[in-house]
């Protein structure tokens, strides 16, 4: 007798697929302590509670506030991280509870 095959979670699967550029698994890296990681940047809202300005992740990626907004939203979609507007900034937090679900999602799949 064979097992069924079964078809993984969407949901896993698309932050699997987040998570595989390396560019989007730092910045999810650097919002785990974002008073460590951008620290050298003023804010307007508190980074723990609020996130991070889309800007100040722009400033340190090196990257073009196009190509971090598109990978900002490749994680938003997702899940794992949420989104803010302050004023006219977006600023990013990790859903850490979204995270720990899929986390334990994996050990289950695999």
């Amino acid at each position: 007798m064979t097992d069924a095959v079964t078809s993984p979670d969407a949901d896993l699967v698309g932050a699997l697929k987040a998570l595989a550029n390396p560019v989007r698994l730092q910045l999810l890296v650097w919002l785990r302590e974002p008073e460590r990681h951008f620290a050298q940047y003023e804010a307007i809202a508190d980074p723990v509670e609020v996130g991070v300005c889309v800007s100040h992740i722009q400033a340190k990626a090196g990257l073009a506030q196009s190509t971090v907004s598109a990978y900002m939203a490749e994680l938003q979609r997702a899940g794992l991280v949420r989104a803010t507007r302050v004023g006219k900034w977006t600023h990013y937090k990790r859903d850490e509870e979204r995270i720990a679900e899929l986390l334990a999602q994996l050990g289950r799949t695999l």
